[in-house]
């Protein structure tokens, strides 16, 4: 799957690994949220970049999710994309720019990226 694919929308490209706590917790939050606002334009795009494929099969079958999952078995998506740990997000306008860089999450920070993804929606469309 490529990026481009997806412009025109805003989207939220989330790099994780199988053994990242919060990724746990970042998972079903931006489920919900692709749910309520992917009408509007909202898709997610993970990447997982775990060294072994079982082991995010694993955690997919534990937290399932309908947005897109990918996987960089080759492991290079983190060094051309500058990640320095885990979870990392690029919240990326209609327009391919990326406007936000998340790092970590809580559980706090559902709300925060909500209000971010849905200001980019207001933006007018390419």
């Amino acid at each position: 799957m490529a990026l481009a694919s997806l412009r025109g929308k805003v989207v939220y490209l989330d790099f994780w690994a199988s053994w990242c706590g919060p990724c746990r917790v970042s998972f079903p939050q931006l489920e919900q949220m692709r749910q309520q606002l992917g009408p509007r334009g909202f898709e997610v795009l993970a990447v997982n970049v775990d060294e072994f494929e079982d082991d995010a099969l694993r955690f997919l079958r534990e937290i399932d999710v309908s947005y897109p999952v990918v996987r960089d078995g080759s492991g290079k998506s983190p060094g051309e994309w500058g990640i320095r740990g885990m979870p990392t997000g690029f919240l990326i306008d209609r327009h391919g720019r990326v406007r936000l860089v998340h790092q970590g999450y809580r559980k706090s920070d559902g709300d925060k990226l909500r209000s971010e993804v849905t200001r980019l929606l207001e933006e007018s469309t390419p």
